[in-house]
Parts: structure tokens; sequence; C-alpha cells
């Protein structure tokens, strides 16, 4: 994809977060996918790890190098015409600057990039080396003059025993990243806690990512608590395969 059409599409990417609350970005994982997404009428798509990795027989949280990310996310993103973010895990063992080339390079305009780094073992980035991570992928973006969408993401949650034990830590992280450069917030794994939702949602002043599915939940009730951004996880693919069982379960032999 060349240079203009990448800076447009992060362009079109910011004014559609800033069009609709929230914006719905379905998580696709290959080009039928995207195609089907795109062709019902999602304005922007995102390609998420885990599915991804599923469709390819890979192990999600890092069990593709970044050259095989990038080999897999190329086609998908010159498959549509609209903007398309990229699920980059903790960031492959990369550097910022490589990192955003690398995205850029296959036509992906926004990147989400969470705190816990599957290739030392599992463990938590702290909140300022987090936050620094952040500013590097902000800054490559800025000196690459292409505005790319970076969603922060936090696994505090999914980590803890009682998710509402680290809220406040969470919270602290989650302004630093903001305060980094993060366009976008992603505190994943309190989807469904209406308090610990609002409570993010008033403590930051950017967009806050929820992950949906697509049929155990409701849009009209993530409006409500301002989440800004939705997104599916795994969740949508899991959704279509257990609609595909339901459908070939009475022609199995």
């Amino acid at each position: 994809m060349d240079f203009r059409t990448t800076v447009e599409r992060a362009q079109l990417l910011k004014q559609l977060h800033a069009q609709y609350q929230p914006l719905v970005l379905p998580t696709v994982w290959d080009v039928w996918s995207a195609r089907t997404a795109a062709g019902a009428g999602f304005p922007a798509l995102t390609i998420g790890s885990h599915p991804l990795a599923d469709s390819r027989g890979a192990e999600d949280q890092e069990g593709q190098t970044f050259e095989e990310v990038l080999a897999a996310v190329r086609p998908i993103i010159a498959a549509v015409d609209v903007p398309v973010s990229v699920d980059l895990e903790a960031g492959y063992g990369q550097e910022p600057a490589d990192l955003i080339a690398g995205l850029t390079e296959a036509g992906g305009v926004g990147l989400n990039i969470e705190d816990t780094v599957h290739s030392e073992g599992g463990r938590v980035r702290s909140t300022q080396e987090h936050a620094s991570y952040i500013a590097g992928l902000r800054k490559a973006a800025d000196d690459a003059g292409i505005p790319v969408w970076v969603n922060g993401r936090t696994d505090l949650f999914l980590h803890a025993q009682d998710a509402s034990g680290v809220l406040d830590e969470a919270i602290e992280r989650l302004r630093a990243l903001e305060q980094a450069g993060a366009d976008s917030v992603y505190p994943v794994r309190i989807q469904d806690d209406d308090d610990l939702l609002a409570a993010v949602v008033g403590a930051v002043s950017i967009p806050v990512n929820t992950t949906a599915h697509p049929v155990k939940h409701d849009l009209e009730r993530f409006r409500r608590l301002g989440v800004g951004r939705i997104t599916y996880g795994p969740l949508l693919q899991f959704a279509m395969t257990d609609a595909m069982k339901d459908m070939l379960g009475p022609w199995k032999p």
C-alpha cells in the first residue's frame, strides 16, 4: 500500500473514533472474514492475534514471529478498502520504531499493544515501562508522518483474582498510557462489570476499548456506560464456531 493511502486511512480511523460512540471494530482473521465484515457496512476493522493464530494453526501469545504476523496481515489489509488495526500483542520483542515501520509498510494504521510480555515468561510490564513503550510507538508514528492509532492495553484485571482490588492500579496505568500518547486504552476482562467499566471510562479522557461478544452482549449497554470503542477479540470467531457446529450437527454421521 502506498504512503498516501496509508496516511489517509490512518486519518479516517481517527475521524471514525470521534464520529461513533462507540466505534465497533469487528475483529477479523483472514481475507474472507475481513471482506464479510466490511461488506456488512463496518467502516474499519481490527485483526486479532488470537483468531489470527487459530486460523493459521499457531499459538496465541506470540506463537508467531513479527515477520509471520506481517506476512499474514498484509493480504487481509489489501483485500478491503477500510482502515485496519492490528493486534501486535506485546510487540514481539521489537523496538517501537521497528514495530511501526513493519505495521505501516503492511498497510496497518492502528495497533493494539499489551503489557503481558509473553516472550519473557508472561511477566507484566511495570506502569512506567509500558508507558515508555507506548511513548516510543507514538514518537515513531509521528516521525513517520502517519497518525497510527495506538490502543494501549493492560492485563491487570485479567491477571487479578479480584478485579476490583486492582482498580486503582489499573487507572494509574491507563492514565500513564494516555499521557504517553495512547489514543485509546483497553483494560481487558471487565466487559461484564458495569461498575469497573464506568470507573475506567470516568478516569480517562480518551476512548476506552472493551471486548464484546457479538451475540451475548448489548451495544446499547456499552453506549450507556460511555465506552468509546468495541472489539471482539476472539469472541466473534468463537460465536461463528458455535454457529457452524449447530449447522453441521444434523449432518454428522
